[in-house]
């Protein structure tokens, strides 16, 4: 296995489908009131520091970490190929955000996920990674089809 981290990399092929597809599944999936998923442009803001994941130059998946104010984050744009779910991919994606919103000095992050069915396996992961309901943040609003979580880091 060898895995590693990159950032940046939104120009790049692999990069633009996997998020392509993660947009267009996450649009079909929720109502649009209640789809935060980011087009790749909303992922190029300042705030907002973007990951992938590779086992040998592979893309496995990506997520962000979007700086939300002093001392909080909130991951983003989580995601893993198909061809790699059940790997961990997830998990080591969710520790490397963690890892590096430490590094920033945030010490707390925080979440909003579905509540379908859709989003069963990362909400499992969340849960077993230490993250806890929480309400809305941000400029969230409260809906049948959010969930929230945060994690003191």
């Amino acid at each position: 296995m060898d895995w590693t981290f990159h950032e940046g990399e939104l120009d790049c092929k692999d990069v633009r489908a996997l998020l392509d597809q993660h947009f267009a599944e996450m649009r079909a999936g929720s109502p649009p009131a209640a789809c935060h998923v980011l087009p790749v442009d909303g992922l190029k803001i300042p705030e907002i520091r973007f990951f992938t994941l590779r086992d040998g130059g592979i893309l496995l998946g990506c997520g962000a970490l979007k700086r939300l104010e002093p001392g909080h984050g909130e991951v983003k744009s989580m995601r893993t190929v198909d061809g790699a779910l059940g790997r961990g991919v997830g998990k080591a994606m969710l520790k490397h955000i963690i890892k590096e919103a430490r590094i920033e000095g945030i010490g707390r992050v925080s979440l909003e996920t579905g509540s379908t069915d859709q989003f069963a396996a990362a909400i499992r992961l969340y849960v077993r990674e230490g993250f806890t309901p929480c309400g809305p943040f941000g400029d969230y609003a409260d809906t049948q089809w959010t969930l929230f979580f945060t994690k003191a880091i």
